[in-house]
């Protein structure tokens, strides 16, 4: 029996043949894979009793199509000799080889050229120039080149992308845009009609049309993928989404934007009856942040929960509701400790938002900032109850999270609180409290938690030691590595080279 694939629609192919070959990848793998696309929507033309005709739909394609436009991404290949000649020099392969291998330099070959290694959709939400689009079709890329749907072309940069969610904030400088209004995915409603907007397989401009499916679907519950950590309440639509249409458009009859493009369930790698769409809902919060800070200010109430089902109500003989997420632990300094919040309560409603499922609770906390005051309801011994939760960072404070563009090691930094520095009986220190998955530090294989305490025999003692000593290794003519020792929360001792140069 064939696997269904959850896979990311990645639409690396420009020519039939590549896009060919990564079907074929998708329907040989051996286990789920993720296709990023988008399907979006929001609710006003589906009012009750309002009689919907055809031309609905023309007039919100007429009003979208053009807010839409096609992304390509460009990088320069590796060619394979240079992993051959990346040993000439080394000292390590001299010593077993000795130098004369020096002279045996292939002859130097003209470098190369930049080449298409990615086709995606984004959409126009502003008229200065700002596009929102999908993390994984600009990643990687060299240069960014958006066409828009009158055929004119321009290069784009990057204003901020989080890996988490998989959307990404670009800008592009042209008069005369298209813009698409933002709708409100809360107001969808499971049957409503929705259109999806984008270039699938290359195709420009192509509209198609279908209904909410569910609403804050969570993929891994079904398919067994890991969790994405920042998303797993999607749209789920019945509209034709398939590679090329990353990053597109979802939106409601009144051609408003509902959601972006981001996935599908299927058993071949295209179009099989369920896409997935990132909701507006988090999409404002995301870009939001990425056009104000340059990186997602992501608020945590400090609980691992579990879903409620009829066999975990039995078990914990849970009463006054049969549906919300049952506390499992509770982390220190967190702000679920400060309000009170204990092991079994059951929660039912963050912030006014129902967290019937875990999906409904990730998106509601998606939503908020560190420093939100939210109003949380829940049941303990079966009695309803209302605590207010101040939501907190992933260090346990309200600061700022600010992106590592100056370093661009794919860390984020914070002091060594002193709970810590304690019960380790450190007396320095720097804690690496996120590990952004396509940075440096992740490459090196360093994970959340791990505390710096030296950089190529230097003492770190602050964050901006660090930005220092990569400003002095990058300048360096020697080798650009950094050393880097340090320890994680548990004890463990760990060493991690980062190479600094491509």
């Amino acid at each position: 029996m064939k696997k269904e694939l959850i896979t990311p629609a990645i639409a690396a192919a420009a020519l039939v043949a590549a896009m060919t070959a990564l079907v074929v990848r998708a329907d040989d793998a051996k286990s789920n894979t993720l296709f990023v696309q988008d399907t979006h929507t929001t609710s006003s033309h589906s009012a009750p009793g309002r009689f919907i005709s055809q031309d609905d739909f023309v007039k919100a394609a007429e009003q979208t199509v053009n807010g839409v436009v096609s992304v390509k991404s460009f990088a320069t290949p590796r060619r394979q000799q240079q992993q051959a000649e990346s040993y000439y020099g080394d000292p390590l392969f001299d010593f077993f080889f000795g130098s004369p291998r020096r002279q045996q330099r292939p002859q130097q070959q003209e470098e190369p050229r930049q080449q298409q290694i990615g086709l995606g959709s984004g959409v126009i939400i502003s008229e200065d120039g700002y596009i929102v689009t999908n993390n994984h079709v600009i990643a990687d890329a060299e240069k960014l080149e958006v066409t828009l749907n009158d055929n004119r072309n321009f290069t784009a940069k990057v204003i901020g992308a989080d890996p988490e969610t998989d959307l990404a904030l670009i800008k592009i400088e042209a008069p005369d845009l298209h813009v698409i209004p933002m709708g409100n995915s809360e107001d969808l409603r499971v049957g409503e009609w929705v259109l999806a907007v984008g270039n699938p397989f290359g195709f420009t401009s192509t509209v198609t049309s279908g209904i909410v499916s569910a609403k804050a679907r969570n993929i891994s519950t079904t398919t067994g993928e890991p969790s994405r950590g920042g998303i797993e309440s999607y749209i789920q639509t019945d509209a034709a989404v398939n590679r090329g249409n990353s990053g597109g458009a979802l939106v409601n009859l009144d051609g408003q934007l509902v959601g972006i493009n981001t996935a599908i369930y299927s058993q071949t790698g295209t179009y099989a009856g369920c896409s997935f769409a990132i909701p507006t809902s988090i999409v404002q919060k995301v870009i939001s942040d990425l056009h104000s800070f340059g990186t997602v200010q992501r608020a945590y109430l400090g609980i691992s929960f579990r879903e409620l089902t009829p066999e975990l109500i039995a078990e914990k003989k849970i009463e006054g509701t049969t549906s919300g997420v049952r506390v499992e632990d509770v982390q220190d300094r967190s702000a679920a400790r400060m309000a009170g919040i204990e092991v079994g309560d059951v929660i039912v409603s963050l912030g006014g938002k129902p967290t019937r499922t875990t999906a409904e609770l990730q998106e509601a906390i998606t939503s908020f900032s560190p420093g939100n005051e939210v109003t949380i309801e829940l049941f303990r011994d079966g009695k309803r109850r209302s605590v207010q939760a101040t939501l907190r960072n992933n260090r346990g404070d309200l600061s700022v999270t600010r992106p590592d563009n100056e370093t661009s090691l794919g860390g984020t930094f914070a002091p060594l609180d002193e709970s810590t520095a304690r019960s380790l009986g450190l007396s320095h220190g720097v804690a690496v409290t996120e590990v952004t998955p396509d940075g440096r530090f992740a490459e090196a294989g360093m994970r959340d938690g791990f505390i710096i305490l030296a950089i190529n025999g230097n003492r770190i003692t602050s964050p901006d030691q660090i930005s220092s000593l990569y400003k002095a290794i990058t300048k360096s003519s020697q080798e650009k590595v950094m050393f880097i020792s340090g320890v994680y929360p548990t004890g463990k001792a760990a060493y991690y080279a980062v190479a600094l140069s491509d």
